[in-house]
């Protein structure tokens, strides 16, 4: 180890103005043997050489690197100023594994200018190695079997070390990277980006031009690749390339219906056969929509969950057998049942991940006798779209509080639902991120369609009950 540093110290120009030279000794400790200051001739440094006593066990190699970067190389110990651009080079030799970190502070040293070859003798790790030195990594990453082959080593070493960096003056005009090479130099390029024609500026590779990317519809380029995008009515399928067009309307619906004393039983089978228009314009099956119907007064009943019936027919016949309740206007105690029981993977609804539409649709004639406030909006934060239809004595803030945003596109009050006519319009814009502006809740592609057509046909099937001049006390 002597010898190796002596005969790189002799191929060197020593002296203040020239090349200065220090020596540092690590094990679990730091020794400084002599700073950049203390020596100007071979010579003395060579003296001071053949008098260094190796220090106890320990391969710390990681506060020896901090006491390069902190330490050896301020002014006070003899660097000379970073404005004078004169290169900063550590050499650092080991034999083992270092029992500290060295990735994080050698970056940092190599952030702060300094140049750092390793040198990696019998037992030295190479990974430890590569994460020390400066890029190239083959440039300043050396490796010897052993200590009697490092003085061989040595005037190889050499070569290296004394080859000007042409990097250092900072006038190579690269946008990424400087890599010097052999006295002169290259431009190289970030991962993600190629060197462009000038060789110095960089440009974003654009992998959707190789053709090779599959996207059956479009391809989006990014940084370091690219991702396959659908166009509208489609959505992505699971390996990432092929589109699927979207099954139109298909939800998850539970229906909430007031059964109150106030709806009169003549007006409650109107509420049945609004219910069974809506079934009449769905896909119905294990696979398209799902229906479920809960009646409330001053309790909750579910007359049939999502997973009963797989046929729109079977849906309207078991509407028709729903029995009138009577009694109180339970709406909050409705709308907790219908989260924590309707919309239950155990009642039929499909899981979240299959991005199937949850829609409640509430249906009330009255002002509540329970607080609605608390499950109205956990529902909406569940990611249930919710709509609220009121006659007769609903109060408008009720159904504003139970419809989801935007508010006046998801509730109707009153005989006359003119009020909604601008609803199927506006829908899509506040639900699709394409089409809307600003900050919009992103949804899958078939989910905005499915909704569109839900509120589209439920639209039209209130405007007909409001043509029949339809009165709810």
């Amino acid at each position: 180890m002597r010898r190796f540093m002596i005969d790189i110290i002799h191929n060197l120009d020593i002296g203040p103005n020239a090349t200065r030279v220090g020596v540092i000794q690590y094990s679990s400790q730091v020794q400084n043997i002599f700073s950049l200051k203390s020596f100007f001739t071979r010579a003395e440094m060579e003296k001071a050489i053949n008098n260094i006593v190796p220090l106890a066990q320990g391969t710390m190699t990681g506060l020896a690197i901090q006491y390069v970067m902190n330490v050896a190389f301020t002014t006070q110990e003899g660097a000379r100023p970073l404005h004078k651009k004169i290169p900063r080079v550590a050499v650092i030799v080991t034999d083992g594994r270092p029992q500290d970190r060295v990735t994080e502070v050698s970056a940092q040293a190599r952030a702060a200018g300094i140049q750092i070859y390793a040198v990696g003798v019998q037992r030295a790790d190479m990974n430890s190695l590569r994460a020390m030195a400066s890029p190239p990594l083959e440039e300043h990453v050396f490796l010897v079997e052993s200590f009697d082959l490092i003085q061989q080593f040595g005037k190889q070493f050499q070569d290296k070390l004394c080859v000007i960096d042409a990097c250092a003056d900072g006038r190579h005009g690269c946008e990424h990277q400087c890599v010097s090479s052999h006295g002169s130099y290259t431009c190289r390029c970030r991962t993600g980006y190629q060197l462009n024609q000038d060789k110095k500026t960089c440009s974003m590779i654009n992998f959707c031009n190789f053709g090779n990317h599959s996207c059956q519809h479009e391809c989006v380029n990014i940084l370091n690749g690219h991702y396959c995008r659908c166009r509208d009515g489609y959505t992505l399928q699971a390996d990432g390339r092929s589109c699927q067009e979207c099954k139109a309307g298909h939800v998850d619906l539970v229906l909430v219906i007031d059964g109150s004393k106030s709806v009169r039983p003549q007006n409650f089978e109107l509420v049945k056969q609004f219910v069974n228009q809506i079934v009449d314009f769905l896909d119905v099956s294990p696979h398209g929509t799902r229906v479920g119907l809960v009646q409330y007064s001053s309790r909750v009943r579910t007359e049939f969950p999502l997973n009963k019936f797989t046929t729109a027919a079977d849906i309207k016949k078991a509407v028709q057998r729903v029995q009138y309740m009577e009694k109180g206007t339970m709406t909050g105690l409705a709308l907790k049942h219908m989260l924590e029981h309707s919309f239950t993977e155990a009642e039929g609804a499909r899981p979240l991940s299959q991005n199937v539409p949850r829609i409640g649709l509430v249906f009330t004639d009255g002002r509540s006798q329970d607080d609605i406030s608390e499950w109205a909006r956990r529902a909406k934060e569940s990611g249930i779209v919710m709509f609220a239809v009121g006659v007769g004595k609903a109060v408008e803030d009720e159904l504003r509080e139970i419809a989801s945003e935007p508010v006046d596109q998801h509730f109707s009050y009153s005989a006359d639902f003119n009020t909604m006519t601008n609803i199927v319009e506006n829908l899509k814009v506040n639900i699709c991120p394409e089409e809307g502006k600003g900050e919009t809740e992103f949804r899958n592609p078939c989910e905005c369609e499915a909704l569109v057509q839900f509120q589209t046909n439920t639209l039209a099937i209130l405007e007909d009950l409001t043509n029949k001049n339809i009165l709810f006390i």
